[in-house]
């Protein structure tokens, strides 16, 4: 099942480029650019990496990018992201960047977006790997805040696809970003939303029904609603379903709970994803190779999440 899941060719359609910051490219960009980090080595760095819950993640993830300050960081994290799914067999990959960890420390929203760009541009050529990039707005901060990045996206919007929702989920209810949705939307850029991570359903249906989203980033909790399993079903609204993470942050106690297989058997189309692979231990391959085995997946199974990853795509 390894040598199937290795071959078959993939799309990776909830991936945080931020989280993919190796411990060994944190410490060289942490050198260059002499910012003080409290880790002397890659070994203190996956120390720190025991999370009890989203928000103990968002503080080390946070800090971490801290370390990101030119245009060729930027380019140099998405790069290595690439080579990784080069390895992972990925064709395709629709990526996050959250533009306000950056411009909230003095770091130019241009030079976020030309170093990341330049790189999904080098992939498409060098690698073969077709790419989208998707500005994800933190939900911790106001919507002023997120109208304001949206206005600072303006000139780059033909880098950019979609707009996504981000962050702590708890009391940050995609209601609040409802008015910035409708004006990105406006603008042409299509909307996807975190939501069913920490939040319950409800989460899930206001994403759907306020932010009117095309896909459901976690969206796990939706198996607590079947009204809402049904509408998934039916509309055919994907779920981008994040293993290895679900675990770290104890979303669920262990994979055999996960219930991407029973969405998957009342129609649900999902994905497996891998979510910040450098800070929860696996990138795609690993995902797939946990989830078949904690969940006992099939061959077809295994191929059919595959063929959903296209076609939930924005391709």
């Amino acid at each position: 099942m390894k040598t199937l899941i290795q071959s078959l060719p993939k799309a990776e359609l909830h991936l945080h480029i931020e989280g993919t910051l190796e411990p060994e490219l944190m410490l060289q960009l942490a050198t260059k650019n002499k910012i003080n980090l409290p880790f002397q080595s890659v070994d203190e760095i996956h120390q720190a990496y025991q999370f009890s819950n989203l928000q103990s993640f968002l503080d080390i993830y946070y800090f971490g990018a801290s370390v990101l300050i030119t245009e060729q960081d930027f380019y140099d994290l998405t790069w290595a992201y690439f080579q990784k799914a080069k390895e992972n067999n990925i064709t395709h990959a629709e990526i996050f960047f959250d533009p306000q960890t950056h411009t909230d420390r003095g770091i130019a929203f241009e030079t976020v977006i030309k170093g990341i760009h330049q790189a999904m541009q080098d992939a498409k050529e060098k690698l073969g790997i077709t790419n989208a990039l998707i500005l994800c707005f933190l939900r911790h901060l106001s919507q002023e805040q997120a109208f304001a990045t949206l206005e600072q996206a303006m000139p780059h919007l033909d880098k950019i696809k979609a707009v996504g929702l981000d962050s702590s989920e708890l009391n940050n209810p995609p209601e609040k970003f409802k008015d910035v949705f409708a004006k990105a939307a406006a603008e042409g850029l299509l909307t996807v939303a975190h939501a069913g991570e920490e939040g319950g359903a409800d989460y899930i249906w206001q994403a759907l029904n306020l932010l009117q989203v095309r896909r459901i980033d976690h969206g796990v909790q939706a198996i607590h609603d079947d009204k809402l399993v049904a509408h998934l079903a039916e509309t055919q609204i994907p779920l981008t379903i994040c293993p290895l993470s679900n675990k770290a942050l104890h979303v669920f106690p262990d994979l055999a709970q996960l219930p991407l297989k029973a969405l998957m058997d009342a129609g649900v189309c999902v994905t497996i994803n891998s979510d910040d692979p450098a800070y929860f231990g696996g990138y795609l391959n690993d995902n797939y190779i946990a989830v078949q085995e904690a969940l006992n997946l099939t061959e077809a199974e295994i191929r059919r999440i595959a063929n959903n990853s296209f076609e939930a795509s924005f391709l």
